[in-house]
């Protein structure tokens, strides 16, 4: 037996042994397997959450994919980091070497996608939502809404809410629940990010404030910069209706209507 085969051998013994994530390099190299993924069961029950009650999921219309599950993900950065990647709708929260929880997402529809760093700089439970004004424009009927909905089981926000920023700056990028779990796996926002609620509890109670959010490029690379999507086209306003203008009223002209017969004086008689 060659040394470099007895040595390589022996290390993955010890490897296994150790219960430990192999390395990216071994794994590479064709000497070991990675962790297979490890769905979380019963995750997605009914529970009480302050004062809701916090519907269960239908879990057997979740695709597994998209379920709360311990997956191994080679990254080199710390953990507590989020990491979306919004090709494959996929939250990532590493947790250890080359190790993370990943959660099912939905993400910005055509139109709505960004990418870049930001940094969770406040969380709420179950938090109030204020429609922007060009999501009002878009749909009147949130005018309703303008100085905000309550949070609660229909509120849009769901049971909890990181909110983002990027250099000081709020975009009015969330990463948020909704009572639309059934939207999970696709591009359905408005380019905030969407959870199932009880996997947006489990996440609110792992992260804190000054967490690094990292939103990957559609190609899966690392952002080397915010990129926004463009603004929406504004709405041109009705052009004004000009006031009507009255008829002008005809000129009374005696000389071609004639004097009415009333006024007529009849000749002198003639006698014969």
């Amino acid at each position: 037996m060659r040394p470099s085969f007895r040595l390589a051998t022996a290390a993955l013994a010890a490897l296994f042994l150790s219960g430990c994530v192999p390395d990216q390099a071994m794994i590479d190299a064709g000497l070991a397997k990675p962790p297979e993924p490890k769905i979380e069961q019963g995750v997605y029950v009914s529970s009480m959450d302050g004062r809701f009650t916090l519907p269960a999921v239908p879990v057997e219309k979740v695709p597994p994919e998209f379920q709360r599950q311990t997956v191994y993900y080679p990254t080199d950065q710390a953990p507590g980091t989020i990491i979306i990647d919004t090709a494959a709708r996929h939250l990532y929260l590493v947790t250890g070497k080359n190790m993370a929880l990943r959660y099912g997402i939905s993400v910005g529809k055509a139109g709505f996608e960004w990418s870049g760093e930001a940094l969770i700089t406040n969380r709420k439970e179950w938090p109030t939502w204020t429609p922007p004004p060009e999501m009002i424009d878009r749909k009147p009927e949130l005018e309703k809404w303008k100085d905000g909905q309550p949070g609660g089981l229909e509120n849009p926000l769901g049971a909890r809410a990181l909110y983002l920023t990027t250099n000081g700056i709020d975009y009015g990028y969330r990463i948020h629940g909704t009572p639309e779990w059934f939207s999970i796996g696709r591009n359905a926002s408005s380019g905030c990010i969407r959870m199932i609620n009880q996997d947006v509890i489990d996440l609110y109670a792992r992260v804190q404030d000054g967490a690094k959010v990292i939103v990957l490029n559609r190609d899966g690379s690392i952002p080397t910069k915010l990129t926004l999507p463009p603004p929406a086209p504004k709405k041109p306003k009705p052009a004004a209706t000009p006031a009507p203008v009255p008829a002008a009223m005809p000129a009374f002209k005696p000389g071609l209507t004639g004097v009415p017969p009333a006024l007529i004086v009849p000749p002198p008689a003639t006698t014969n």
